[in-house]
């Protein structure tokens, strides 16, 4: 799966369509003893083997349910059983991040000010990974702190004033990672 830090939720992946053009369920292997399955949707199980669906195309695809319009061949002589990962799924992987970044753009704009207060924080923050580890784990304290006496009232203030869809667009994210994050702010676990 793929991420990107501004479009909390977003998760990334290769989706594939068999030659009628739909997309195929999950595979189902039954591993042994037991009374459960294993399922995968990994794109490179539909190769045709083992019961599996072979798909003849793949397109980028995302948690929140958008997938790419774009679609790219999959040359199974090329995927090694092995070491899929090997094969050459960069086309997928740009429609989404395309598709996240948008979707991140489209968030509610923080003000001009704090933009680059935290575009400071970050990289002091992350000067401090490789150095003074201490003072590090004493800035993210502070952080903690802001959360946890500010997290709650603007959750509380945001989901009485609008509802979760557009709260969810509004911080770039889905509505499934909006729920465990305002869960988070309100009981102040972080």
């Amino acid at each position: 799966m793929w991420e990107l830090d501004s479009a909390e939720g977003h998760r990334g992946r290769v989706g594939v369509l068999l030659p009628d053009g739909t997309v195929p369920g999950p595979v189902h292997y039954d591993i042994g003893s037991g009374a459960t399955f294993h399922k995968s949707t990994d794109w490179h199980i539909y190769d045709g083997t083992l019961g599996a669906p072979r798909a003849e195309r793949m397109r980028g695809a995302c948690a929140c349910g958008w997938f790419g319009e774009d679609t790219y061949p999959i040359e199974w002589d090329k995927v090694s059983r092995r070491e899929p990962y090997r094969y050459d799924i960069t086309g997928p992987q740009e429609d989404w991040a395309t598709h996240a970044r948008e979707t991140a753009a489209g968030a509610w704009p923080i003000p001009e000010d704090l933009v680059d207060l935290i575009a400071r924080l970050r990289a002091r923050v992350d000067e401090l990974e490789h150095g003074d580890i201490l003072a590090g784990l004493r800035v993210i304290g502070e952080l903690d702190l802001i959360i946890a006496c500010s997290g709650g009232y603007f959750a509380r203030a945001a989901t009485g004033r609008y509802p979760d869809d557009e709260i969810a667009q509004a911080l770039g994210s889905t509505e499934q990672a909006l729920t465990t994050r305002l869960r988070r702010y309100d009981r102040g676990y972080y």
